[in-house]
């Protein structure tokens, strides 16, 4: 199989599950890393033992890296994504996308222009505690779907992150920060969105960080820290979306819960690839669970860059395609206009359904 050259911009926290995997995965090559910080490229380099460390341009100036993975933070991924088309190069960007539509429609009509591909993370749903809840479905054990539950409450990053400011920032708060994970995963699993609306608050106008690097400074809120979402989708089926940094005490209720006209399906948390899936069946008082029938369990970050990569060798279509992507923005970008509105927002995007994955043990370069 063709190894297609990668290089990575941004050595931050996430950095470092990308370049580990992406160093075993077939069909990649990942060959120099890029941060503003070219110290820490250089160091990041080291550690990892990657040819070369580069600054942006340098990065984007090396005609034999084909593929961008772009792990900058939210605000700076629109730039980053387009600088790298411009160079000529396919994009792999973390999530999200963008943090606004206007800037994720300027990246999908540059990569057009540019007969370029754009893929973006979440790449959770590719792995087996999804994919087995997509086989599900799709097979009917549940039957026709008729509502979904999402629920992500968390008392917020300042608690853990080294450097959690821009999770309060424009493109951070808990819907653009952890919706990708669910929004990509109801889109898998039940198809596109048609509206959307939600109430949403900034419940702590002023956060104070606890880990250790930055203890005790403060943090002014610029985004909402709670949202209560509500979802149609286009084939009928409603959805629940709640994500919260506001959640102080935290919570043992289920990540995602699917109910349809024969069961309902309990999914497993999204920011994972694995996880236990159950299904309860219509008559029946017991949850059964379900052997997971994919694999990629693990933490797997970086497969969809792989998937990328196979999908250009082969002229295949990739599926953490751009599309997707840019529905999820403008989702979550919704959710806050409907709640500033006091409106349902219409969706003025569709996408596809991305391909399953294959079943179980079956790597990266047999998927077709």
């Amino acid at each position: 199989m063709k190894q297609i050259k990668v290089g990575i911009i941004g050595c931050g926290y996430i950095s470092r599950i990308y370049i580990t995997n992406l160093k075993k995965y077939p069909g990649v090559e990942l060959v120099a890393c890029a941060d503003l910080d070219v110290e820490r490229a250089q160091a990041c380099a080291e550690e990892f033992g990657l040819e070369k460390a580069y600054t942006v341009n340098e990065m984007l100036a090396d005609h034999e890296i084909e593929i961008v993975v772009n792990l900058t933070i939210p605000k700076a991924h629109a730039t980053v994504c387009k600088d790298a088309l411009q160079a000529g190069k396919h994009v792999y960007v973390e999530k999200p996308l963008a943090v606004t539509c206007e800037e994720g429609q300027e990246i999908l009509e540059l990569a057009s222009e540019k007969g370029l591909r754009v893929a973006s993370a979440p790449e959770t749903f590719l792995g087996g505690g999804i994919q087995t809840c997509r086989k599900l479905i799709d097979e009917g054990e549940i039957g026709t779907p008729v509502s979904v539950t999402g629920l992500m409450l968390c008392g917020g990053h300042e608690h853990w992150h080294p450097d959690p400011e821009f999770y309060y920032e424009l493109g951070g708060g808990p819907m653009f920060d952890m919706g990708p994970y669910y929004l990509t995963a109801f889109v898998t699993l039940l198809g596109p969105i048609r509206r959307v609306t939600a109430s949403a608050a900034i419940s702590y106008p002023e956060r104070t960080i606890t880990s250790e690097k930055k203890y005790g400074k403060k943090i002014s809120v610029e985004i909402p820290t709670h949202i209560a979402g509500v979802i149609d989708f286009e084939s009928g089926a409603v959805g629940t979306l709640i994500t919260s940094f506001d959640a102080m005490a935290g919570t043992v209720l289920p990540n995602i819960e699917i109910h349809g006209s024969k069961g309902t399906l309990l999914v497993p948390d999204p920011n994972y690839f694995g996880g236990t899936v159950k299904l309860r069946r219509v008559g029946s008082n017991v949850w059964e669970e379900i052997p997971l029938t994919h694999g990629y369990t693990d933490n797997n970050r970086g497969i969809g860059v792989a998937d990328l990569a196979r999908a250009i060798t082969e002229g295949d279509d990739h599926r953490a395609h751009g599309d997707m992507a840019y529905h999820v923005l403008e989702a979550m970008q919704g959710f806050h206009n409907a709640s500033l509105e006091s409106k349902h927002y219409l969706m003025q995007s569709t996408c596809r359904r991305p391909a399953a994955m294959p079943r179980q043990n079956v790597e990266i370069k047999g998927v077709r």
